[in-house]
């Protein structure tokens, strides 16, 4: 038997290894009520934090409308799709393959080998939000939402609408009005699972996103493909290097097409941010400050000689000009003598005032940024030649939307415009907002206007922009020539041809500006016949945005002399390219009346007519044109033969013929 002092050392270490759980379980105890009821609140939000992400769910972006409400841009909501395999489990796994089957049209092989996969992670791409309904809540399979902006018009005017470029706008409209458009995103509080990814389909709170306000601009979307084919068309034919066309509204300063090309391809915002020298197309402002300082007047003779005469050294050439003939009859054959012989009577202060006045030297104020003020310097920068050289249209550059609102001040009475893009503002709350026409200043009396139209009517019939002229409306223009200004000199070989014209002169509904750059010719040859094919194509589309209601009343007369209106507008040879095998000529001939009646026309055979020739003729029978493809026409839908309404949509499928 075990003494006393055997058992003694068994029990103590009894006591001690008790006394040790009672000390533990305390501790655990202590510590269990010091997390749970002390640090409760902290424990249970960080666990929260753990468990849960908030996620900013991202506004749809607002759409940009051409001004009849036909969408440019909007914006396109799609979702990722990925799939987790090692997350779905066994007894989900043919329902989760066959959801992928119906959901994204995958072949039954794909959908299995997906879910059967050991990768942990499958990117599967972006779809419509349609989707969701078989996919969403599916353990295993993850849908992130996305947005993209989407142009059902092509990618036309760019540069006039800019990108998006994570998130924000980047350029053009996108960029000046991103606030108006980005709207507000909203907030979801999504769970984690333990590895940290967010949980698909589990939202345990939200706050909507505010969609982004829609924007109405001046641009229309049938004239500008009318513009881009007229330019492209000419580009090609002159064998420029590229060109600016714009359209305008003298009226209200709305811009109502831009396009500017540059080796073929779309040369963004060159029409704000690249000035050239003008040429001869300055000279209705020299005659403007001219007569509204009292320094000539139109009837006032100017002898020009032999067409040559020196000043500070310089020589100034005509190229068809001789003799005596009136300050107006100078300006309709582009006289550079007469010209620059009148502007001495100016001093140089107001040669400089009277063409900053109409805005050359200056912003025009247009809404986008990246705009060129141009080149107009102080007369105390001035040499004995400047104020010569302006007459002429050199020393001086102007962009192409200068021009077009220094034109428009001619044909609206007098008045510089504020050019405008953005019609109206609509937000989401069903409001709108509009955006009116702002006058910069009115440069020069309605009479003064008005004589000068007539000069610019006679340059038109016969001057030196008889190629811009119309069979049934009068047109004011002016043509122009520069040459090219290249590493410090000017380029022989190298011009920039310019016409710029506004119909009906008696009462202007449309400013067009065209410029060739680098063509092979003189402006008022050149680029002439770009405004006239596109005035022509602007009466003939069925969404014209002239005042149809006005015309027969500015109609010229029949060449019988009998006073009624010209009722038919027929487009010339020389504007569309000749009419291609198996179409009629007669149906590129349109009736025109002031009620403009819906018409039927028949789609002619266009295969083997390259898609611009075609885009055009369709344009010119009032039908709108989506284009599928490059190069020749292979077929249209509706098909050949069928009877259409004017104002319909015509496919023109384009590529190798017989493909």
């Amino acid at each position: 038997m075990a003494s006393r002092r055997d058992r003694d050392p068994l029990r103590f270490r009894r006591r001690v290894l008790i006394g040790v759980w009672l000390l533990s379980g305390t501790a655990v105890l202590v510590r269990a009520g010091q997390v749970q009821v002390v640090q409760g609140n902290h424990w249970q939000e960080l666990a929260l934090r753990q468990q849960r992400a908030a996620q900013e769910i991202p506004a749809s972006r607002g759409r940009i409308l051409d001004r009849e409400g036909v969408p440019l841009v909007e914006t396109q909501e799609q979702f990722e799709v990925g799939v987790a395999p090692r997350e779905v489990r066994t007894g989900d796994a043919e329902a989760v393959k066959q959801a992928l089957q119906s959901a994204l049209d995958l072949s039954e092989r794909r959908a299995r080998r997906i879910v059967e996969s050991d990768d942990r992670w499958i990117h599967l791409g972006r779809f419509p939000p349609s989707v969701q309904a078989e996919l969403r809540g599916l353990r295993g399979v993850y849908l992130t939402r996305s947005l993209r902006r989407d142009y059902p018009q092509g990618r036309m005017a760019l540069g006039v609408l800019g990108s998006v470029q994570e998130g924000r706008g980047a350029g053009g409209i996108e960029e000046a009005f991103d606030d108006v458009l980005r709207g507000r995103p909203g907030r979801a509080i999504v769970a984690k699972d333990p590895s940290g990814r967010i949980m698909g389909g589990q939202v345990f709170q939200m706050e909507a996103p505010i969609s982004g306000s829609d924007l109405t601009l001046t641009l229309d979307a049938d004239l500008q493909a009318i513009a881009k084919e007229a330019l492209m068309a000419a580009v090609d034919s002159t064998e420029a290097t590229g060109g600016d066309l714009l359209v305008t509204d003298p009226h209200t300063g709305e811009i109502l097409a831009a396009v500017s090309v540059k080796n073929g391809v779309d040369a963004g915002l060159s029409f704000i941010s690249e000035p050239v020298e003008p040429g001869s197309t300055i000279k209705p402002f020299i005659l403007a400050t001219l007569l509204s300082r009292g320094r000539a007047a139109l009837s006032e003779e100017v002898d020009v000689g032999d067409g040559t005469w020196s000043q500070c050294g310089r020589v100034v050439h005509d190229v068809s000009a001789r003799g005596v003939m009136t300050l107006a009859r100078a300006v309709q054959v582009s006289s550079n003598v007469a010209l620059a012989m009148k502007a001495q009577e100016l001093t140089p202060h107001e040669e400089w005032e009277g063409l900053r006045d109409f805005g050359f030297g200056v912003g025009t104020g247009i809404a986008i940024s990246g705009e060129s003020h141009g080149t107009l310097r102080k007369p105390d920068e001035w040499t004995c030649q400047s104020r010569a050289s302006h007459a002429i249209g050199y020393e001086i550059a102007a962009t192409p939307l200068q021009m077009a609102m220094a034109y428009g001040a001619l044909a609206n009475g007098g008045r510089l415009m504020e050019p405008r893009l953005v019609k109206e503002i609509r937000y989401p709350d069903g409001t709108q907002e509009a955006r009116e026409p702002r006058v910069v200043r009115r440069v020069i009396r309605r009479r003064l206007a008005e004589q000068i139209t007539e000069v610019l009517v006679g340059v038109v019939d016969d001057g030196t922009g008889t190629a811009a002229g119309l069979a049934s409306f009068t047109v004011a223009g002016k043509s122009g020539t520069a040459r090219a200004y290249v590493n410090g000199d000017y380029n022989r070989d190298r011009f920039f041809s310019s016409f710029v014209g506004y119909f009906p002169a008696e009462d202007p509904q449309l400013v067009i500006y065209a410029k060739l750059d680098e063509a092979k010719g003189y402006g008022g040859a050149l680029a002439g016949p770009v405004t006239r094919a596109t005035m022509e194509a602007a009466l003939a589309a069925r969404g014209t945005p002239l005042h149809l209601e006005v015309l027969p009343q500015l109609t010229r007369s029949t060449a019988g002399g009998s006073g009624q209106a010209a009722p038919v507008i027929r487009f010339a040879s020389t504007d569309l390219a000749a009419t291609p095998p198996r179409t009629d000529p007669s149906i590129i001939a349109q009736a025109w009346s002031p009620d403009r009646p819906v018409l039927e026309v028949q789609i002619p055979d266009l295969r083997g007519v390259p898609v611009r020739e075609a885009s055009r003729i369709l344009h010119a029978l009032g039908l709108r044109v989506e284009v599928q493809g490059s190069g020749m026409v292979r077929g249209t839908r509706p098909l050949s033969g069928r009877l259409v309404m004017t104002g319909d949509t015509v496919l023109l499928r384009s590529g190798r013929v017989g493909q």
